[in-house]
């Protein structure tokens, strides 16, 4: 059974991205924290571990993707309102975050997303599933 999810992120400079992170209200487990990896605490058996690209590229033989120049992944995040979501982006902002793309409102959904200092995308969004459609 599978317990917990770690997203593995490649980041340049570690003291930056926990500034960051830590501006947007997250945690990280310093049992799990270190100068090369830090464990950041997303929710309840969802973490992000991020690793200085050379720490990175030992659990890996393909080059690591420049997410300034591609998308390599989409992370998403749910919350629990359309106001929590722009407080998070409102946070992600202030914090040296961008938005690459406008908030898209699909009437049971609500979407907003920042790229962060090393270009990860991460889509934050409030779903109502009870007025979702039936099928999408």
């Amino acid at each position: 059974m599978i317990r917990n999810i770690f997203v593995n992120l490649p980041i340049q400079d570690m003291a930056r991205s926990q500034a960051f992170f830590k501006a947007l209200g997250m945690s990280f487990n310093p049992r799990f924290t270190n100068e090369q990896g830090a464990c950041m605490v997303i929710a309840d058996n969802i973490y992000a571990m991020l690793l200085v690209e050379p720490f990175f590229q030992g659990f890996t033989k393909l080059p690591i993707s420049d997410a300034k120049q591609s998308t390599e992944v989409l992370i998403a995040l749910s919350c629990d309102s359309r106001e929590e979501v722009e407080s998070l982006i409102g946070k992600a902002v202030a914090a040296g975050a961008t938005t690459p793309n406008e908030p898209k409102d699909y009437g049971f959904m609500y979407q907003h997303g920042f790229a962060d200092l090393d270009g990860h995308q991460w889509e934050v969004f409030y779903m109502d599933e009870s007025a979702a459609p039936e099928q999408m």
